[in-house]
């Protein structure tokens, strides 16, 4: 099994790091024909021949109904399952050939995750919590820490980093997540439901804080039932039954199977209950 290397994340001034930019065209994420089946006496096909690329830059919705492969998505994507069949790429490197602590290192350097639940440790400032971001991936303590009182500061919540998350409202709590999955620069975000625990106000600034960082360059995938809120983001794949039904932009211009690896509006017989 192949080993890569663990590299700390870039936080120098002037350093070129993965999503710094929204012009590349370099693809971040790739998934080729993936599937992925659970045996069972009949076995559960929760994802079926999944093909697109999400490139350096882009803010795109996964959007879907329960049980429609989203969750199943989310953690092939994020490495946290192997795909049954198919390609999985993140940065150009095929993750499929990688032992379990090569994956650890590529989801520590290479991916950020935020989570609905935030999963923040109550005993800790949100300092602390974003810093925990670095935990796994090399770096010093002291580095660690100034790195989250960046990345607060990138969310708006610099002023709230010796407050404990009991103190913080729902919204401010997710903020702290973003700024967890964002300190280490990562190739890529994926937000699970980021507005799924909180309340409409609460829920709108936190769209409107991801389409910023989107404007600042940052690579960012939203799973989501949430219409309205896919609604709002530049870039729409749609599940159903475990397939890729449609992979459109907001403009609805161009064929996206030229730029995303699907033709918008394929539909594809069910497949079966999925996750």
């Amino acid at each position: 099994m192949s080993v890569i290397a663990s590299t700390p994340p870039a936080g120098g001034e002037g350093q070129s790091t993965p999503g710094a930019s929204g012009n590349g065209n370099d693809v971040v994420l790739e998934l080729h024909e993936v599937t992925k089946t659970y045996p069972a006496a009949a076995p559960v096909v929760a994802l079926s021949s999944v093909s697109f690329r999400v490139r350096q830059g882009e803010l795109v919705a996964i959007i879907g109904p329960s049980g429609s492969g989203k969750s199943t998505l989310l953690h092939v994507m994020g490495t946290l399952e192997r795909p049954t069949g198919g390609a999985v790429r993140i940065t150009g490197l095929d993750v499929a050939g990688l032992d379990d602590r090569s994956l650890s290192v590529v989801r520590a350097t290479r991916i950020g995750f935020v989570f609905q639940q935030f999963f923040l440790s109550e005993h800790q400032t949100v300092l602390d919590n974003v810093a925990d971001g670095l935990l796994y991936a090399g770096v010093a303590a002291p580095q660690r820490r100034a790195l989250a009182a960046r990345s607060l500061e990138r969310v708006g919540l610099a002023h709230r980093a010796s407050f404990r998350p009991t103190k913080l409202s729902g919204g401010e709590r997710q903020r702290v997540a973003i700024a967890r999955a964002l300190i280490g620069r990562p190739a890529i975000v994926l937000a699970d439901e980021p507005t799924g625990n909180l309340d409409s106000t609460n829920g709108a600034a936190i769209s409107a804080l991801l389409q910023d960082l989107h404007r600042d360059g940052a690579t960012i995938v939203v799973i989501t039932h949430d219409h309205q809120l896919a609604a709002r983001l530049p870039r729409q794949i749609e599940m159903l039954d475990g397939r890729m039904v449609a992979d459109r932009t907001a403009a609805q211009t161009g064929d996206p199977s030229s730029d995303h690896g699907a033709a918008a509006g394929e539909i594809g017989p069910a497949v079966g209950r999925t996750r």
